[in-house]
C-alpha cells in the first residue's frame, strides 16, 4: 500500500505535488497482471468554506486540518457506498476557497462516469468540533474526514470535480 501524505495550508499551489502520493500504485479495481486502462485525472472542491449544504451545515476554514495532517489515506467511494472504491485520491488540499482534492479514477468509477450522472464531490465526516446555528444546521470548526465520493447530487451544490484528462495507469 503506498503512503499518502496530504499538506494544509491557505493558498496552496493547485500544481501537482508529486511528493503527496504514489501515482504508480495501482488503481482499485484492477487485479495484478491485469492489462490496466487508463485513468481519469479529476480535480474539484469537496468542501467550499461558508457556504450552507442542504442540511444548513457550514463547514468553518481549518476544519479539516487535523485530518490532513494524520496523512491517513482516505478512499474515493461512489456515492459513499463502503466498499465501492472508484479510484485514489492523490491530492488533499485546504486553501482559501475549501477542500481542494485531485485523484485518479479507477475502471468501477469510469463505467459510472460514463453512463453518466456523476459529476460531484461529496465528503463523508465526523464531526469533532461544531455549533448549532440559529437557523438550523452546524458550524464545523473541526471534523474527521472519513472518505469523499463521486456522487449524482452533493449535498453542497458547487461541490463539484472537473475531467482534466486520462493517465497511464
Amino acid at each position: 500500500m503506498s503512503e499518502f501524505k496530504y499538506t494544509a495550508h491557505p493558498g496552496a499551489s493547485r500544481e501537482p505535488d508529486r511528493r503527496s502520493a504514489d501515482l504508480a500504485a495501482p488503481s482499485p479495481g484492477f487485479r495484478r497482471g491485469e492489462r490496466r486502462q487508463r485513468e481519469l485525472l479529476i480535480e474539484g472542491y469537496a468542501a467550499l468554506f461558508g457556504i450552507p449544504d442542504q442540511s444548513g451545515d457550514v463547514v468553518r476554514a481549518g476544519a479539516f486540518a487535523h485530518s490532513l495532517r494524520s496523512g491517513a489515506a482516505l478512499p474515493m467511494l461512489l456515492q459513499h457506498r463502503q466498499g465501492a472504491l472508484a479510484g485514489r485520491w492523490t491530492r488533499m488540499v485546504e486553501d482559501g476557497r475549501g477542500l481542494f482534492v485531485r485523484g485518479l479514477i479507477g475502471k468501477a468509477g469510469v463505467e459510472k462516469l460514463v453512463r453518466g450522472g456523476l459529476d460531484g464531490l461529496s465528503i463523508g465526516f465526523r464531526p469533532r468540533l461544531w455549533k448549532a446555528l440559529a437557523g438550523g444546521g452546524r458550524e464545523l470548526i473541526e471534523v474527521d474526514l472519513v472518505e469523499v465520493s463521486l456522487v449524482a447530487t452533493p449535498m453542497q451544490a458547487r461541490a463539484r470535480f472537473a475531467v482534466l484528462g486520462m493517465e497511464a495507469a
